[in-house]
């Protein structure tokens, strides 16, 4: 009797198929939102046959859609996906009658960003802006920042694992200097350790010009960084005051979202963070 195993095509080989798919979805950036499966099978170095299969099972699952010119982009599982992360992270959950707390807190014009590490880079997952006009945030839901410029990026930087750190340095030493971080290893160390121990960081206009930023990090029950609570203030109104009146909030309202997220229990009881924002207006 035949053997009718199904053999995986040879470029397929020691590649799961997963594993071709999640790359297929890697291609889509906000520079290129757009792939054809030629120009994919180029870049993945696979067969257009091969490609077409992988985006034909990815348009299934409605993570890529068709669009005019033989060309693909996300599809609409994406959104649907994206509902239920703003309805189902803790982190955004428990964040955002913090966030709201904060701003009303902060002067006009001022937003608070939530951002959490992606890989290398930090991301926004969301912002609330405050009473007044305002001025344009860098930091937009969904949109990757570098690491090492900023309160919202140095904050999570400075809390992460030495033996990431030391990797990120070696790859990465260059840019890390161009932001003043530290020439060295030793430099950047330190400088890191500093802000470690200050528990709260403020920047100015290393993003935006006009803006000036105090950020708090945000833990998981292991202590291990997740993300960061932020201001991000119009420089003219962020006098020495008024800053050190906020930063303590700030790390205060980080505190809270960690609560919240580990409890479990939404806002079913006010911490003491929240008693401390809340005490202050």
């Amino acid at each position: 009797m035949l053997n009718r195993r199904t053999v995986a095509p040879a470029e397929d080989q020691g590649h799961g198929s997963g594993d071709r798919l999640l790359a297929v979805l890697a291609l889509f950036t906000a520079e290129l939102t757009q792939w054809t499966v030629e120009a994919a099978a180029e870049k993945l170095g696979v067969s257009t046959t091969t490609t077409y299969r992988y985006f034909n099972k990815l348009t299934k699952a409605g993570l890529i859609s068709p669009v005019s010119g033989a060309g693909y982009t996300l599809g609409p599982a994406i959104i649907q996906m994206d509902r239920l992360i703003q309805s189902s992270d803790p982190m955004l959950t428990g964040a955002r009658s913090v966030m709201i707390d904060l701003v009303g807190r902060a002067a006009e014009g001022s937003t608070v960003l939530l951002c959490r590490l992606f890989h290398d880079r930090v991301m926004c997952v969301h912002q609330v802006m405050g009473r007044g006009l305002q001025e344009p945030v860098s930091y937009e839901r969904g949109r990757l920042m570098p690491l090492y410029r900023g309160a919202t990026s140095k904050i999570i930087l400075a809390h992460m694992p030495s033996r990431t750190l030391k990797a990120l340095f070696a790859h990465h030493g260059g840019e890390i200097a161009e932001a003043g971080l530290g020439a060295g290893w030793d430099e950047f160390r330190r400088g890191l350790a500093a802000i470690r121990r200050a528990g709260v960081i403020v920047s100015h206009g290393e993003i935006d010009s006009g803006r000036v930023g105090i950020a708090a990090p945000i833990f998981d029950q292991g202590r291990a960084v997740l993300g960061s609570l932020s201001l991000a203030l119009p420089a003219a109104h962020a006098d020495a005051t008024l800053v050190g009146r906020l930063a303590p909030l700030t790390v205060a309202g980080a505190r809270e979202i960690e609560r919240t997220m580990n409890s479990g229990s939404a806002l079913s009881r006010p911490s003491p963070a929240r008693v401390k924002i809340a005490k202050s207006r």
